[in-house]
């Protein structure tokens, strides 16, 4: 479904680095609310992580994976209005899983993030009557 007209905005870029033992959605989260994101989406991320929380398709609880673990893909919408992150994590023998972000994705050694924020438009999360789910809807920013 289409959403016309779809707003149009300048695009800011943030880089940041979360160090070790950090809760990467937590402070995804956290960069948020102290900057009053309200549209912004997740550029690329590269690091590793000793703990996933993760929650695979069509699951109604995370998984917990435990190791060592190279973040290999981290996409997603971020919003104080509701985010959908998903992850995708490789182990040390190139096993690689992927699902929703859930808090509990410690850092190992750094994750490097650049995000984008686009400050004349807005992130919510309505219901769906087709997905029954709270989805994505996008409205022009208010002056």
């Amino acid at each position: 479904m289409l959403q016309l007209p779809v707003p149009t905005s300048h695009l800011m870029i943030h880089s940041l680095r979360l160090g070790p033992g950090k809760d990467l959605k937590a402070d995804l989260e956290k960069f948020a609310k102290e900057y009053a994101v309200e549209a912004g989406f997740v550029l690329t991320c590269v690091g590793s992580l000793t703990h996933a929380e993760i929650r695979l398709a069509n699951q109604e609880q995370g998984q917990t994976y435990r190791g060592f673990f190279e973040i290999v893909s981290l996409v997603g919408t971020l919003s104080i209005n509701g985010s959908h992150i998903h992850i995708s994590v490789s182990d040390s023998s190139g096993y690689t899983t992927g699902g929703h972000l859930l808090e509990g994705c410690k850092v190992y050694t750094t994750a490097e993030l650049v995000l984008g924020v686009l400050p004349e438009v807005v992130y919510k999360r309505e219901p769906d009557s087709q997905s029954g789910h709270n989805e994505l809807t996008i409205y022009p920013k208010k002056p």
